[in-house]
């Protein structure tokens, strides 16, 4: 970051917060009214909040890193910055949706690509475009198109998806071979890496070594269904709504037949966790867990791992991949200075350090070298294989413009789904007929 940058009243377009989609924080802002923020350094330094989901010691370590250097470059503009991890399953959109109606609004928020369309139509957030572009060495031009996508419109630029990682498969290689089970990359070699047989593999290594089979990183996916389940179902060709949005899915042949699987695996073949039911791969408590790179802070030696690419189902290997972006919140206390702060923690050099768990949407980072040094704990085939190959080919989990007004009544629709003798498929009639209205609205 410049001196210039600190010195130069950052300028910043104002958005309006709308009626679309998160109608308590427009409400809190009243209908088409713009907030104006002031320009220029404040008279005294501020103090900056970003909320984030994720309370791990290895990311709050390097966020505070960056944060700190920060302040000694910019001490009149800043005084202090707080991450703020808000990590109860299911409550971080609901949680800063409620402080920002309530004037009690972030600076900075994440958001998850699922959310994009929400956030970025019904103007949460601010307009970026203008302050990245003119920051010395930043480097618009390094953000690959695909993975701005969702947060860009033009010129303008709503959010830095900071995280464009691709989900992949962890595996506890000691339970398997335990278990008598084969190596998952043997599969891979001989084109056998399916769904079925990772729940094959799963189930036997859960009856055998007394363990979970596949979990997934969410602490409760079935609080959070189709954001957890999602990477899987693309890979049956299901999808919960059409493309435009517009038209329920969960009635689709594709998704009948996936969550006729998935509930298999949960109640007759034991190779998915249920409801209520815990594992923590980091202790070595299941043999499978899908997630992404952030999810390596922190794994002990104690057992031997590795992080393998997402297995094929009936419409072939889908590469899905998450992304967590930062935005800066338009009806905040300080836009101006929050984006001057954003447009540090995001450049090139920052980048290149949260890398470490956060694969960057700069193409000049995406290369084996540079994620090698900034994530030692894999290696080079693991880099390549499940994280750049499939950062490149991938899809993003499908969003909604309504998706707030959406997912509890889903969550509480798909609820009858999680027991022995559930009728999957008049469940899924069910979730349709209670989200419809809100589709294509």
């Amino acid at each position: 970051m410049s001196g210039s940058m600190t010195r130069r009243a950052v300028r910043l377009a104002a958005a309006v917060v709308g009626t679309v989609g998160l109608t308590a924080v427009a409400a809190c802002s009243g209908e088409g009214e713009a907030t104006e923020p002031s320009a220029g350094t404040p008279s005294e330094p501020v103090d900056l909040r970003m909320t984030t989901w994720s309370s791990n010691e290895e990311h709050q370590a390097i966020f505070t890193e960056i944060a700190d250097a920060y302040i000694a470059e910019n001490p009149d503009l800043v005084s202090s910055i707080e991450f703020d991890g808000i990590v109860e399953p299911g409550q971080y959109v609901p949680t800063v949706t409620t402080q920002i109606a309530g004037g009690e609004s972030p600076d900075l928020m994440w958001a998850s690509e699922a959310y994009a369309a929400e956030f970025v139509q019904s103007g949460v957030f601010a307009d970026l475009g203008p302050v990245l572009s003119e920051t010395e060495g930043y480097d618009v031009e390094d953000l690959v198109p695909g993975a701005m996508e969702l947060w860009s419109e033009g010129e303008s630029i709503y959010a830095y998806p900071f995280s464009t990682s691709p989900f992949g498969i962890y595996v506890n290689l000691d339970l398997i071979e335990a278990a008598g089970q084969p190596d998952p990359r043997e599969l891979m070699s001989t084109g056998d890496w399916t769904y079925d047989k990772l729940v094959e593999v799963a189930a036997a290594t859960s009856a055998s070594e007394d363990v979970a089979g596949l979990h997934f990183s969410a602490e409760d996916p079935y609080a959070t269904p189709i954001d957890s389940m999602g990477p899987i179902a693309l890979a049956w060709g299901a999808r919960p709504w059409s493309e435009d949005g517009t038209r329920c899915e969960f009635t689709s042949p594709e998704s009948a037949a996936f969550y006729d699987w998935f509930h298999t695996q949960v109640f007759d073949t034991n190779a998915i966790p249920g409801p209520g039911e815990t594992a923590d791969f980091t202790s070595g408590q299941s043999a499978f867990m899908m997630g992404q790179l952030s999810l390596s802070a922190g794994f002990a030696d104690a057992f031997a791992w590795d992080f393998l690419p997402l297995p094929a189902g009936p419409a072939g290997t889908v590469p899905v991949i998450g992304q967590g972006a930062v935005g800066v919140v338009a009806n905040s206390a300080h836009p101006e200075i929050a984006a001057h702060f954003l447009a540090y923690f995001t450049n090139p050099e920052n980048a290149a350090k949260l890398a470490q768990f956060f694969p960057p949407p700069r193409a000049s980072l995406l290369e084996v070298g540079t994620l090698s040094e900034a994530a030692p704990a894999l290696n080079e085939e693991q880099i390549q294989g499940t994280v750049i190959d499939q950062t490149l080919e991938a899809t993003t989990k499908p969003g909604h413009a309504n998706l707030s007004r959406m997912v509890d009544t889903i969550r509480a629709a798909m609820d009858p789904m999680w027991t022995p003798d559930a009728d999957v498929e008049a469940v899924l009639t069910d979730v349709c007929s209670q989200i419809e209205p809100s589709l294509g609205q």
